[in-house]
Parts: C-alpha cells; sequence; structure tokens
C-alpha cells in the first residue's frame, strides 16, 4: 500500500481511535463500539476499511471477531514521517543552542 493510500485510510478521525484502543489490545467490534460509543455497524464499517489497507488483523473467536493492529502500514507511513521528524528535532536543537546562549 502506498503512503498516500495509508494517509487516507488514517485521515477518517473514528478509524485513528479505533487504532489507539487497539493499541493496548486486541478488541472486539462490540467492546470499541462501546469504547467509541458508535454503533457496530459503523466499526465494523471502518474495520473493514483498516483491515483491506492492511492496518489491523482479525481472529475469531467463539462468534465474536477480534482485532489487532498490523505494525507493517504504519512503519511505512513512520518512514514518510522520519525526514520531518529529523528537521523538528534540528529545529528544537537551534533552539536550545540560542536558549542556552541567552542564559550566558
Amino acid at each position: 500500500m502506498s503512503v498516500d493510500a495509508s494517509f487516507a485510510v488514517l485521515a477518517e478521525p473514528t478509524r485513528r481511535k479505533i487504532l489507539d484502543r487497539l493499541r493496548g489490545s486486541e478488541r472486539s467490534v462490540g467492546e470499541l463500539a462501546e469504547e467509541l460509543a458508535i454503533s457496530q455497524p459503523a466499526v465494523s464499517k471502518h474495520l473493514k476499511v483498516l483491515r483491506e489497507a492492511g492496518f489491523v488483523v482479525s481472529r475469531v473467536s467463539a462468534q465474536r471477531r477480534i482485532y489487532r493492529i498490523q505494525p507493517l502500514p504504519l512503519q511505512a507511513v513512520d518512514a514518510w514521517l522520519a525526514p520531518y521528524r529529523r528537521l523538528w528535532n534540528d529545529h528544537l536543537d537551534a533552539l536550545e543552542r540560542h536558549l542556552d546562549t541567552m542564559e550566558d
């Protein structure tokens, strides 16, 4: 999946909230619906998009589907963000150096 497609999937706030909940542990559709205070069909719709994009995987447990994060697509987004993170860190380092000279 391309980084552009990953960002399109992650642009939806509810999907990001779902990923936030799954970051801690696996969850069923019902658990996610309750935690997010949205309908089970809405959660299922978002999970389908996340699953098709590779962000989550599921397993069957009795009559429930249990979802968990699949980190590989997030690693691609992280790799795209890496140069920007370095830029941000460089600016913070420059600010720290500037503040240090002001103290002297």
